[in-house]
Protein backbone atom coordinates (compact mmCIF):
# COMPACT_ATOMS: atom_id res chain seq x y z
CA UNK A 1 0.00 0.00 0.00
CA UNK A 2 1.18 3.17 -1.26
CA UNK A 3 1.32 5.90 1.97
CA UNK A 4 0.90 9.52 1.03
CA UNK A 5 2.93 12.07 3.16
CA UNK A 6 1.29 15.08 4.65
CA UNK A 7 3.15 18.32 4.74
CA UNK A 8 4.63 17.93 7.77
CA UNK A 9 5.25 14.36 7.66
CA UNK A 10 7.53 15.61 4.04
CA UNK A 11 9.70 18.05 6.36
CA UNK A 12 10.60 15.35 8.41
CA UNK A 13 11.79 13.53 5.83
CA UNK A 14 13.78 16.21 4.51
CA UNK A 15 15.41 16.60 7.66
CA UNK A 16 16.80 12.46 7.38
CA UNK A 17 17.45 12.71 4.03
CA UNK A 18 19.44 16.15 4.83
CA UNK A 19 21.33 13.93 6.71
CA UNK A 20 22.57 11.59 4.45
CA UNK A 21 23.72 14.24 2.69
CA UNK A 22 25.92 15.93 5.06
CA UNK A 23 27.57 12.58 5.86
CA UNK A 24 28.28 12.21 2.25
CA UNK A 25 29.54 15.10 2.37
CA UNK A 26 32.05 14.48 5.50
CA UNK A 27 32.85 10.74 3.34
CA UNK A 28 34.11 13.37 0.10
CA UNK A 29 36.35 15.62 2.33
CA UNK A 30 37.95 12.21 3.56
CA UNK A 31 38.22 10.14 0.36
CA UNK A 32 41.81 9.41 -0.90
CA UNK A 33 44.28 6.39 -2.04
CA UNK A 34 44.77 4.42 0.41
CA UNK A 35 42.25 5.11 2.96
CA UNK A 36 40.02 2.10 3.37
CA UNK A 37 36.01 1.40 3.04
CA UNK A 38 35.91 -0.53 6.94
CA UNK A 39 37.26 3.09 7.89
CA UNK A 40 34.71 4.97 5.97
CA UNK A 41 31.67 3.27 7.25
CA UNK A 42 33.17 3.83 10.70
CA UNK A 43 33.03 7.19 10.37
CA UNK A 44 29.78 7.20 8.81
CA UNK A 45 28.05 5.09 11.71
CA UNK A 46 29.90 8.44 14.26
CA UNK A 47 28.43 11.09 12.26
CA UNK A 48 24.93 9.76 12.06
CA UNK A 49 24.58 9.19 15.52
CA UNK A 50 26.65 11.88 16.49
CA UNK A 51 23.44 14.00 15.10
CA UNK A 52 21.16 11.88 16.90
CA UNK A 53 19.98 9.57 14.22
CA UNK A 54 20.48 5.34 13.66
CA UNK A 55 22.04 4.14 10.54
CA UNK A 56 19.40 2.56 9.10
CA UNK A 57 21.44 -0.32 7.27
CA UNK A 58 22.87 -1.30 10.24
CA UNK A 59 21.43 -4.66 11.41
CA UNK A 60 18.89 -4.76 8.27
CA UNK A 61 18.05 -8.06 7.60
CA UNK A 62 21.34 -8.73 9.13
CA UNK A 63 23.31 -6.57 7.37
CA UNK A 64 26.75 -5.98 9.27
CA UNK A 65 27.78 -2.45 8.06
CA UNK A 66 26.09 0.87 9.06
CA UNK A 67 26.88 1.85 4.86
CA UNK A 68 26.93 -0.02 1.34
CA UNK A 69 29.96 0.79 -0.24
CA UNK A 70 30.40 -0.97 -3.50
CA UNK A 71 33.81 -0.44 -6.03
CA UNK A 72 34.41 -0.93 -9.34
CA UNK A 73 32.23 -4.01 -10.47
CA UNK A 74 30.23 -3.79 -7.09
CA UNK A 75 26.63 -2.67 -8.28
CA UNK A 76 25.41 -2.65 -4.84
CA UNK A 77 25.64 -3.70 -1.34
CA UNK A 78 29.07 -3.92 -1.20
CA UNK A 79 30.53 -4.44 2.14
CA UNK A 80 32.81 -2.34 3.56
CA UNK A 81 36.56 -4.16 4.21
CA UNK A 82 39.80 -3.31 5.28
CA UNK A 83 41.29 -3.05 1.23
CA UNK A 84 42.68 0.30 0.81
CA UNK A 85 41.27 2.18 -2.11
CA UNK A 86 43.58 3.33 -5.12
CA UNK A 87 43.30 5.32 -7.59
CA UNK A 88 41.17 5.05 -10.22
CA UNK A 89 38.72 2.92 -8.17
CA UNK A 90 35.09 3.84 -8.67
CA UNK A 91 33.56 3.95 -5.23
CA UNK A 92 29.88 3.95 -4.69
CA UNK A 93 28.34 4.74 -1.35
CA UNK A 94 25.05 4.25 -0.29
CA UNK A 95 23.71 5.36 3.23
CA UNK A 96 20.48 5.20 5.46
CA UNK A 97 19.63 6.85 8.70
CA UNK A 98 16.58 7.10 10.83
CA UNK A 99 15.60 10.61 12.22
CA UNK A 100 12.68 10.79 14.61
CA UNK A 101 10.99 7.65 12.91
CA UNK A 102 11.96 8.58 9.06
CA UNK A 103 13.94 7.69 6.76
CA UNK A 104 16.79 8.94 4.49
CA UNK A 105 18.26 7.22 2.23
CA UNK A 106 20.88 8.27 -0.91
CA UNK A 107 23.90 7.13 -3.05
CA UNK A 108 26.29 9.10 -4.51
CA UNK A 109 29.34 7.74 -6.87
CA UNK A 110 32.76 8.79 -6.60
CA UNK A 111 35.75 8.52 -8.35
CA UNK A 112 39.16 8.21 -6.82
CA UNK A 113 42.65 9.83 -9.06
CA UNK A 114 42.27 9.51 -13.00
CA UNK A 115 39.64 6.97 -14.34
CA UNK A 116 39.43 5.50 -17.69
CA UNK A 117 37.86 7.96 -20.30
CA UNK A 118 34.87 5.00 -20.36
CA UNK A 119 34.33 4.78 -16.73
CA UNK A 120 34.27 8.84 -16.56
CA UNK A 121 31.84 8.88 -18.85
CA UNK A 122 29.43 6.33 -17.32
CA UNK A 123 29.76 8.14 -14.15
CA UNK A 124 28.24 10.98 -15.70
CA UNK A 125 26.18 8.99 -17.96
CA UNK A 126 24.41 7.10 -14.61
CA UNK A 127 24.11 10.49 -12.64
CA UNK A 128 22.59 12.63 -15.30
CA UNK A 129 20.20 9.83 -15.73
CA UNK A 130 19.16 10.14 -12.09
CA UNK A 131 18.15 13.24 -12.87
CA UNK A 132 16.09 12.68 -16.07
CA UNK A 133 13.99 10.38 -14.20
CA UNK A 134 13.39 12.96 -11.46
CA UNK A 135 11.94 14.99 -14.06
CA UNK A 136 9.06 12.21 -14.51
CA UNK A 137 8.49 12.53 -10.64
CA UNK A 138 5.01 14.79 -10.79
CA UNK A 139 1.72 14.19 -10.38
CA UNK A 140 -0.47 12.15 -12.76
CA UNK A 141 3.00 10.64 -14.36
CA UNK A 142 3.18 7.14 -14.03
CA UNK A 143 5.70 4.62 -12.48
CA UNK A 144 7.05 3.66 -16.05
CA UNK A 145 7.67 7.25 -17.25
CA UNK A 146 10.42 7.14 -14.84
CA UNK A 147 11.71 3.96 -15.81
CA UNK A 148 11.65 4.54 -19.75
CA UNK A 149 13.36 8.12 -18.85
CA UNK A 150 16.65 6.44 -16.94
CA UNK A 151 16.20 3.22 -19.43
CA UNK A 152 15.90 5.49 -23.03
CA UNK A 153 19.02 7.81 -21.93
CA UNK A 154 21.38 5.26 -20.62
CA UNK A 155 20.35 1.95 -22.21
CA UNK A 156 19.18 2.80 -25.60
CA UNK A 157 21.11 5.88 -26.61
CA UNK A 158 24.14 4.80 -24.64
CA UNK A 159 24.45 1.05 -24.77
CA UNK A 160 24.62 0.38 -21.32
CA UNK A 161 23.17 -2.07 -19.24
CA UNK A 162 20.45 -1.20 -16.87
CA UNK A 163 20.14 -3.76 -13.51
CA UNK A 164 16.43 -5.28 -13.80
CA UNK A 165 17.24 -7.12 -10.19
CA UNK A 166 17.44 -3.97 -8.44
CA UNK A 167 15.13 -1.18 -8.20
CA UNK A 168 14.33 2.04 -6.46
CA UNK A 169 11.30 2.34 -4.17
CA UNK A 170 8.84 4.00 -1.55
CA UNK A 171 10.70 5.31 1.28
CA UNK A 172 8.56 6.63 4.83
CA UNK A 173 8.67 4.99 8.11
CA UNK A 174 10.15 2.21 6.82
CA UNK A 175 12.97 2.02 4.28
CA UNK A 176 11.34 0.20 1.48
CA UNK A 177 7.57 1.00 1.06
CA UNK A 178 5.51 0.27 -1.77
CA UNK A 179 5.56 1.41 -4.88
CA UNK A 180 8.82 -0.38 -6.60
CA UNK A 181 10.53 2.43 -9.33
CA UNK A 182 12.38 0.10 -11.85
CA UNK A 183 14.98 1.95 -13.77
CA UNK A 184 13.38 0.03 -17.00
CA UNK A 185 9.69 0.64 -18.10
CA UNK A 186 7.38 2.11 -21.02
CA UNK A 187 5.86 5.27 -21.28
CA UNK A 188 2.05 5.65 -19.51
CA UNK A 189 2.58 2.17 -17.77
CA UNK A 190 2.25 1.32 -14.25
CA UNK A 191 0.80 2.75 -11.14
CA UNK A 192 -0.39 6.86 -11.48
CA UNK A 193 1.57 8.97 -9.29
CA UNK A 194 0.12 11.25 -6.71
CA UNK A 195 1.42 14.28 -4.94
CA UNK A 196 2.93 13.63 -2.04
CA UNK A 197 4.22 9.92 -2.67
CA UNK A 198 8.13 9.84 -1.16
CA UNK A 199 10.23 7.87 -3.69
CA UNK A 200 14.04 6.99 -3.49
CA UNK A 201 14.55 7.12 -7.35
CA UNK A 202 18.14 4.87 -8.37
CA UNK A 203 19.76 4.18 -11.16
CA UNK A 204 22.39 1.29 -11.25
CA UNK A 205 23.87 1.38 -14.36
CA UNK A 206 26.56 -1.14 -15.86
CA UNK A 207 29.25 -0.36 -18.36
CA UNK A 208 28.47 -3.87 -20.01
CA UNK A 209 25.69 -6.06 -19.64
CA UNK A 210 23.31 -5.70 -17.19
CA UNK A 211 23.53 -9.03 -16.13
CA UNK A 212 24.69 -9.17 -11.84
CA UNK A 213 24.83 -12.48 -10.07
CA UNK A 214 25.12 -11.91 -5.94
CA UNK A 215 28.06 -13.60 -3.80
CA UNK A 216 27.86 -16.10 -1.57
CA UNK A 217 27.91 -13.34 1.40
CA UNK A 218 23.72 -13.25 0.29
CA UNK A 219 24.58 -9.29 -0.34
CA UNK A 220 27.35 -8.39 -2.37
CA UNK A 221 26.22 -7.43 -5.96
CA UNK A 222 28.73 -7.71 -9.05
CA UNK A 223 28.47 -6.94 -12.33
CA UNK A 224 28.39 -10.60 -14.53
CA UNK A 225 31.35 -9.50 -16.88
CA UNK A 226 33.59 -7.88 -14.21
CA UNK A 227 33.04 -4.12 -15.84
CA UNK A 228 32.03 -1.22 -13.76
CA UNK A 229 29.04 -0.54 -12.65
CA UNK A 230 27.42 3.14 -11.14
CA UNK A 231 24.85 3.71 -8.95
CA UNK A 232 23.32 6.99 -7.71
CA UNK A 233 19.98 7.96 -5.58
CA UNK A 234 17.87 10.48 -4.59
CA UNK A 235 14.93 11.30 -2.36
CA UNK A 236 11.58 12.29 -4.31
CA UNK A 237 8.53 13.81 -3.49
CA UNK A 238 6.56 14.03 -5.99
CA UNK A 239 4.53 17.13 -6.77
CA UNK A 240 2.13 19.00 -9.85
CA UNK A 241 4.79 20.00 -11.87
CA UNK A 242 7.69 19.65 -10.73
CA UNK A 243 9.30 16.87 -8.40
CA UNK A 244 10.61 17.90 -4.87
CA UNK A 245 14.06 16.33 -4.41
CA UNK A 246 14.85 16.24 -0.21
CA UNK A 247 18.52 15.49 -0.33
CA UNK A 248 21.20 17.70 -1.33
CA UNK A 249 23.85 17.02 -3.85
CA UNK A 250 25.10 20.39 -3.92
CA UNK A 251 27.67 20.47 -0.54
CA UNK A 252 28.57 16.80 -1.69
CA UNK A 253 29.75 17.98 -4.84
CA UNK A 254 31.44 21.31 -3.52
CA UNK A 255 33.37 18.51 -1.28
CA UNK A 256 34.43 16.58 -3.90
CA UNK A 257 35.65 19.42 -6.18
CA UNK A 258 37.84 20.84 -2.92
CA UNK A 259 39.63 17.37 -2.65
CA UNK A 260 42.17 17.07 -4.80
CA UNK A 261 42.31 13.22 -5.06
CA UNK A 262 38.67 12.81 -6.32
CA UNK A 263 38.07 12.72 -9.90
CA UNK A 264 35.01 15.27 -10.62
CA UNK A 265 32.77 13.88 -13.48
CA UNK A 266 30.55 16.77 -15.22
CA UNK A 267 26.80 15.91 -15.88
CA UNK A 268 26.87 14.16 -19.75
CA UNK A 269 24.16 15.74 -21.81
Amino acid sequence: MVKIKTEEQVELMRKSALLVSKTLTEIAKILKPGVTSISLDKKIGEFIKDHNAVPSFLNYNGYPFNSCISVNDVVVHGFPNKRELKNGDIVSIDVGVILEKWHGDHAYTFVIGEPTPEAAQLVAVTKASLFKGIEKATANNRIGDIGFAIQDYTEKQRGYGVVRELVGHGLGQKMHEDPQVPNYGRRGNGMKLASGMVLAIEPMINLGTKDVYTESDGWTVRTKDGKPSVHFEHDVCVRPGKADVLSNYATIEEAEKNNPELFVCELAS
